[in-house]
């Protein structure tokens, strides 16, 4: 597939120029725009290149450390499942795709993850490190 860095680099000007950052705290899932990215990068879709990710670390009004998910059931190591939000939709969790983000990239907060499935996060991430 063909990718359009043309268009997606005109939405990001808007989002540099424009959007101001959202309050945000850990543990929220919320939808992003991730942009076009390179070879297997996890993009985001559609119109605004959005994706939803789950806030993993915040280290202040600006930046965060951001796991984006996907709706297709992925197995292993660099994969864990979970439900967002109170009507337990499920989403897969894309461990190595961690990434630190500026939240002018937050588009919008569609729930959280149980305090459980965050734990079971960083004990996932923090095995990938060793």
């Amino acid at each position: 597939m063909k990718k359009d860095f043309q268009k997606w680099h005109k939405e990001k000007t808007i989002i540099q120029n424009d959007k101001e950052r959202p309050h945000f705290h850990v543990r929220e899932v919320w939808f992003c725009s991730v942009g076009a990215n390179v070879g297997f990068e996890q993009d985001g879709g559609e119109e605004r290149y959005l994706r939803p990710v789950i806030i993993i670390r915040k280290f202040n009004n600006e930046v965060l450390w951001a796991l984006p998910c996907t709706k297709n059931v992925k197995k292993g190591i660099y994969y864990y499942r979970l439900e967002i939000g109170n009507q337990g939709q499920e989403s897969t969790t894309i461990l190595s795709q961690l990434r630190l983000i500026d939240a002018k990239r937050l588009q919008y907060n569609i729930g959280n993850i149980s305090e459980k499935d965050f734990k079971e996060l960083k004990k996932r991430l923090r095995a990938l490190l060793e």
